[in-house]
């Protein structure tokens, strides 16, 4: 219950501040820089920006790695709250559609620890692959690259301070980075053991050692019940 209403705080606040505290908005220039940013047409944006926009691609994808097994988990013990509105949500608002998932649905800890079904419908096995978190993992490093070799920090901080948009995506993009090892800390359950080296790089690095788990992910452990049906 406790980190629920955590959750749900951390979503009021973010929101709030998101719309009332954060710099004003042009919508003429945020609109104009979105469709750029969209079509491709980068030429005269600043690295950083691009780089930060394609990542708020990159971090839902990570998430559905994580909430679909999730929601599929919970589903198969009882839950009717589905996870696919929210994920499917966060390639347009990101952590807006994430923490009310997290706020709404029930801690893994209060489920019954019997594994994860399986065998997992083919559509979440894409999604439980390593090699989908290979992938994210190796986009994710080339974009980090890119933006902070190629980007003009000046610039950036600068637009940070005037910018509503780049202000809350940067915020955002923090948030969901931050919160993704909450995920794997629970991920974990139902799953083959983790090493330790791998579990302090997670809370070390929130994104890129979330990512490495992603690439790395154990097994999920066959349920007790599943061995004896399948005996």
């Amino acid at each position: 219950m406790g980190s629920r209403l955590l959750f749900g705080l951390l979503w009021l606040g973010f929101t709030l501040y998101a719309f009332v505290f954060a710099p004003p908005d042009d919508s003429e220039a945020t609109f104009d820089l979105i469709q750029r940013l969209i079509s491709g047409e980068i030429a005269g944006i600043n690295p950083l920006i691009v780089a930060e926009f394609n990542l708020m691609g990159v971090l839902p994808l990570a998430y559905w790695c994580l909430l679909f097994v999730d929601g599929y988990r919970h589903k198969t013990q009882g839950s009717r709250l589905p996870a696919w509105p929210f994920s499917l949500l966060m390639m347009a608002v990101g952590a807006f559609s994430l923490l009310p998932y997290l706020a709404l649905r029930q801690p893994v800890e209060s489920l019954k620890d019997e594994g994860i079904p399986t065998p997992l419908p083919w559509t979440l096995r894409v999604w439980n692959s390593p090699w989908t978190g290979r992938a994210l993992l190796v986009a994710t490093l080339a974009l980090l690259g890119f933006g902070i070799t190629q980007g003009d920090w000046g610039d950036f901080v600068r637009q940070w301070q005037t910018s509503r948009f780049i202000h809350v995506m940067t915020l955002d993009f923090l948030l969901l980075s931050a919160l993704l090892p909450s995920l794997i800390a629970e991920d974990k359950v139902g799953r083959e053991p983790t090493g330790s080296l791998l579990s302090g790089i997670v809370n070390f690095l929130p994104l890129l050692g979330s990512l490495l788990y992603l690439a790395r992910r154990p097994q999920i452990r066959i349920p007790e019940s599943s061995k004896l049906s399948g005996s």
